[in-house]
């Protein structure tokens, strides 16, 4: 007597099925977890007024290229680490001289490289000498005697009278300052990350249903 023992189905087709359907599960949670944060933080820097060009900043890369794996994973980053940074986490700057920061007033206008301008740079572009002056109560100041212009631009006068010619604050003069917090990456890394697991049950019962 011969006896034949056949198991059906297949164990180890249906083993690599489930793994399969594993795989697939893995790599489309993390696709869509990183692409939902990628969005979230673009989203919370355009929401605060810091523009889209910084809200591009933020990428996303999913691991592997291509293909899929049980260890799928995205990495969700920006180009401009320093500045998303300062406005996620509100520090305080100081002066690296360890002086005065100066910030600038409407009246001494915008660097031509962008960004702030500096007291050396303004008093290079107009010619004029900027004052210090010491108040015991609120900012110090640095002043230029000029006029205004029509954009509120202090300017070198050209009258020789002295006819309009005011005392203009350029630049504020403070210690120290704290950027306000504006974003909290935290919070929307964390979603993410919570609703990854979610992500891979729902998507492996549905893969594993397509395999049946």
């Amino acid at each position: 007597m011969r006896l034949k023992l056949e198991i059906s189905p297949d164990l180890a087709a249906l083993m690599q099925a489930e793994i399969s359907a594993g795989e697939r599960a893995v790599t489309t949670a993390m696709r869509e977890a990183g692409a939902g944060l990628k969005s979230a933080w673009r989203g919370q820097i355009t929401g605060a007024g810091l523009g889209t060009r910084l809200g591009n900043s933020i990428r996303l890369a999913t691991y592997p290229k291509g293909g899929e794996s049980l260890n799928a994973a995205a990495m969700v980053w920006s180009n401009a680490p320093v500045i998303v940074g300062a406005h996620d986490a509100g520090p305080l700057i100081r002066s690296k001289e360890g002086f005065w920061l100066a910030i600038p007033t409407p009246a001494a206008g915008k660097s031509t490289r962008g960004g702030r301008i500096t007291p050396g740079e303004w008093e290079r572009r107009t010619g004029l000498r900027l004052r210090f002056v010491y108040r015991r109560r609120g900012s110090s100041l640095l002043v230029a005697e000029g006029r205004l212009n029509t954009k509120g631009r202090a300017v070198a006068s050209r009258s020789k009278t002295g006819r309009g010619v005011v005392t203009a604050p350029v630049f504020l003069l403070v210690p120290q300052v704290r950027l306000p917090k504006r974003l909290d990456l935290a919070r929307d890394a964390e979603r993410a990350v919570d609703g990854v697991p979610g992500l891979i049950v729902a998507g492996w019962i549905n893969s594993s249903r397509m395999t049946k």
